[in-house]
C-alpha cells in the first residue's frame, strides 16, 4: 500500500490515506526564478480546519495547526473518519527567505492496516512535502511564475523519493488581489496552479491566504478534466496553533 504524492491532494484516498492532507509541493528550484525585492511574509502560527470532498467517499475534517517551537516551526495535518484515518507533521526552520527542512513523519490506517514514514534532515535534500506546501505560498506571486512560463517545483514524497511539478500563479493576482468565498469567511487569495509534469492531464489548483503562509482557503484536484477532490476551508483561528 503505498501513498499518492501529497499533490495529488488525496486523491485516491482508499488507499493512500493521508498522502494529499498536506496538498503540498516543493522546494522550488530558484534558476527558473527571480524573487521580487520585498521581504516574504513572516509565518504566523494558526488553527484552521477543512472540509475534504473525495469523490465517491464520505467527506471528512481535516485539521491543520501550524505552530512555533522556539527554534523551528510545526505544521501538523490530520483526519479520521469511520474506515480510515492519518496524520501528517513536518518540522522546518526558518532563515530569512529560506526554509529548511528538519524531519518529516506519515502515518495512516484504512480499516486497520497502514504504514508509517519518517524522514530526518539527511533524507531531506530539497524540502519535505509538509514544509514545501508552507514554502510555496510563502513564495507564490514573488517570482516570475506564469502560464506559458511555469516554474519547476521539486520535493521529496514520504519515502524519500524525488518530485517533480511545475507551477504558475493566475494572472489575475498580478495587479488587482482576487477575493474568494469560503465557508470560513471571504479573503483575498492568490491561486496557484500546479501540473505533474509526468502526467500532465492531472493540475492541482490551490487558492492560498497571501498573508498567511501554509493557509489554504480552497484547493481542487482534476484529473482527465474531472473533478476528483475538493478541499475547502471551514474555520480559521489566527490565534495560534496546539503542538501535538
Amino acid at each position: 500500500m503505498e501513498e499518492e504524492p501529497l499533490v495529488n491532494v488525496i486523491a485516491r484516498l482508499p488507499s493512500r490515506v493521508l498522502a494529499g492532507m498536506g496538498l503540498s509541493l516543493a522546494a522550488l528550484c530558484f534558476s527558473d526564478m527571480v524573487l521580487a525585492a520585498d521581504t516574504l511574509k513572516e509565518p504566523q502560527p494558526f488553527e484552521a480546519q477543512y472540509r475534504l470532498e473525495v469523490r465517491d467517499w464520505p467527506g471528512a475534517t481535516i485539521t491543520h495547526n501550524l505552530s512555533n517551537e522556539g527554534n523551528h516551526w510545526l505544521s501538523d495535518m490530520r483526519f479520521s473518519i469511520t474506515v480510515a484515518r492519518g496524520q501528517e507533521f513536518s518540522r522546518f526552520s526558518i532563515d530569512g527567505d529560506e526554509t529548511h527542512a528538519l524531519l518529516f513523519n506519515s502515518s495512516y490506517s484504512v480499516l486497520g492496516v497502514g504504514d508509517s514514514y519518517q524522514l530526518n534532515e539527511n533524507d531531506i535534500p530539497t524540502l519535505d512535502r509538509q514544509t514545501a506546501l508552507f514554502d510555496l505560498s510563502r513564495r507564490a506571486g514573488h517570482e516570475n511564475c506564469t502560464e506559458s512560463a511555469p516554474c519547476a517545483i521539486e520535493f521529496v514524497d514520504q519515502k524519500g523519493r524525488d518530485e517533480h511539478f511545475q507551477y504558475y500563479v493566475s494572472e489575475q493576482n498580478v495587479d488587482v488581489p482576487a477575493t474568494i468565498s469560503v465557508p470560513a469567511g471571504e479573503f483575498e487569495t492568490l491561486s496557484v496552479s500546479l501540473i505533474d509534469t509526468e502526467k500532465p492531464d492531472r493540475m492541482l489548483q490551490i487558492n492560498f491566504h497571501p498573508d498567511w503562509p501554509g493557509l489554504i482557503l480552497s484547493a481542487v484536484y482534476q484529473k482527465e478534466g474531472r473533478r476528483e477532490t475538493q478541499l475547502t476551508l471551514t474555520n480559521f483561528n489566527p490565534n495560534g496553533g496546539a503542538t501535538p
